[in-house]
């Protein structure tokens, strides 16, 4: 086992050891060993920023101190050089991690103050990325539900060689009883990854499974299991029934208990339109860490950040918090709700008044949220066959699974919905033997 950690490595760790010895062993040997540098580059480039004569970092500056800016870039958005050009920091800019906060806050009402500073990463994906450097040894194993965005296999099982153990997704609803019986089967250290709104399948679960999950955890942490959970809260916000949750699952565990870390991935991506800024953030809660040790943890996550891709580019995080200080973007906000809530509706209006029919070839799988729903294709049809015939004979183009076909109703029209059903259940019937 490693031991020859580079000395801010250890700073970092004795940290940790001492504010929660069960932190500290959640993380990977990898996790144990990143740092964020205290001297070097960064270091030394952030003390010589005033300094009349700066030759420190890697940047070209204008004769005035600014930094170069092609015209050409500078003149296609509305910002300053400094907005667009330099470095960010490998933490993401002090301003937009701060907002971050508020907003979570703001979201997520029963969210307590004592969790981490967010740290802004490119998009969610790298910051799952992340959460499989800093906890996740070669052999472990990951729970989550046996209906998932297949991403994770590269993020997870292709970069940090761990096993996915799967629990049943839905049973009347969430099923929360295979949930609890696959993770009182798991080891001591367990990781579980939920994803609501969940993709593919477009599922937030209801109050009362949120209920159920939370003491579930709290069973498994009061027995002496330690527990990184992992939220991807991709979807965030985008909730359109009654009686399901409305704030974000992480603040239903939040200070759970000593033995439980949380991790919440979210960002701009889904949430707020953005899908090509590549603007995620990832933010810590776990009732066994004080604001010195949500510090080291944020030091060593914008190791894995600076060791990976350096920082996040400038202009995107300089056109979000420019966007989140602005009066109009909640209205917006509002308005793009309302357009995937009316899509949504009018699926489940097209679904049901079609029920009877549509029920002998495909059902839907719960939804109630988010961008996507599924329908469960009868057994005896090939679902790669019936994609294929969807896109060659009728021009729809959707994604198929062994045994699902995913629905992004998010990018099709109110008008187009009807259209999309009926031909989906005309291949199937071409296809049915």
């Amino acid at each position: 086992m490693k031991t020859n950690y580079h000395p801010d490595a250890l700073e970092l760790n004795k940290i940790l050891k001492e504010k929660s010895n069960t932190i500290y062993n959640l993380l990977s040997e990898k996790g144990k060993a990143i740092y964020f540098p205290k001297h070097g580059i960064v270091k030394q480039g952030k003390e010589a920023k005033n300094a009349k004569f700066n030759g420190s970092i890697g940047m070209a500056m204008e004769n005035n101190g600014i930094p170069i800016c092609l015209s050409s870039i500078q003149n296609t958005v509305s910002l300053t050089p400094e907005e667009i050009v330099p470095y960010a920091p490998s933490y993401g800019i002090p301003s937009l991690r701060k907002k971050w906060k508020e907003l979570l806050l703001e979201k997520n009402p029963t969210l307590g103050q004592s969790i981490s500073l967010p740290l802004i990463t490119n998009g969610l994906t790298h910051a799952l990325n992340i959460t499989g450097f800093l906890f996740m040894n070669p052999g472990d194993n990951i729970i989550l539900s046996n209906i998932y965005w297949g991403n994770y296999n590269l993020i997870y099982k292709s970069f940090y060689n761990t096993e996915f153990i799967t629990f049943n997704t839905f049973k009347n609803g969430f099923d929360t009883k295979s949930f609890e019986k696959t993770i009182r089967s798991g080891k001591e250290k367990q990781i579980i990854l939920l994803n609501f709104p969940h993709n593919p399948t477009g599922y937030t679960i209801t109050e009362k499974e949120a209920a159920t999950l939370k003491q579930i955890i709290l069973n498994r942490a009061e027995k002496g299991n330690k527990l990184v959970i992992i939220f991807d809260d991709a979807y965030f916000g985008l909730v359109y029934e009654k009686n399901i949750i409305k704030e974000s699952f992480f603040s239903h565990l939040y200070n759970l208990h000593e033995n439980v870390l949380s991790v919440k991935i979210d960002g701009a991506t889904k949430e707020y339109y953005a899908w090509g800024f590549r603007v995620g953030f990832i933010t810590y809660n776990s009732k066994a860490m004080d604001k010195e040790a949500y510090t080291a943890l944020e030091h060593k996550t914008a190791g894995v950040i600076r060791a990976s891709i350096s920082s996040v580019n400038r202009i995107s995080q300089s056109l979000l918090i420019n966007t989140l200080n602005t009066n109009n973007y909640k209205k917006e906000m509002q308005e793009n709700f309302n357009l995937l809530q009316s899509r949504y509706l009018k699926v489940k209006k097209v679904l049901k008044s079609q029920e009877k029919k549509y029920n002998d070839l495909f059902t839907p799988y719960p939804y109630n949220s988010g961008y996507f729903m599924c329908l469960k294709i009868k057994d005896s049809i090939d679902t790669e066959l019936l994609r294929k015939k969807l896109l060659q004979k009728y021009n729809i183009g959707l994604i198929a699974e062994d045994h699902y076909l995913r629905i992004a109703f998010s990018s099709l029209t109110e008008n187009d919905i009807p259209e999309v059903f009926e031909n989906i259940y005309k291949a199937c019937e071409e296809l049915d033997i």
